[in-house]
């Protein structure tokens, strides 16, 4: 956990400081508006499908090229 913490102390020590005040800027605070607004998207533009037919083929690609 040292480790990790020297490490993650190291990366923001380096950034500039105009980069550390735009992560703490909040443009639109309503969060849960922002999630349904994404799912609608991802449903109407038919990334869903998209994706249930990658997780099928890759589970079937999984499942064949596997050995036991």
């Amino acid at each position: 956990m040292h480790y990790l913490n020297d490490l993650t102390f190291q990366l923001f020590w380096h950034l500039p400081m105009n980069v550390m005040v735009l992560a703490q800027q909040v443009s639109d605070p309503n969060l849960m508006g922002q999630v349904q607004k994404a799912w609608n998207h991802f449903i109407q533009t038919g990334q869903v499908w998209a994706l249930l037919i990658g997780l099928v083929i890759g589970w079937l690609f999984r499942n064949l090229t596997s050995y036991g």
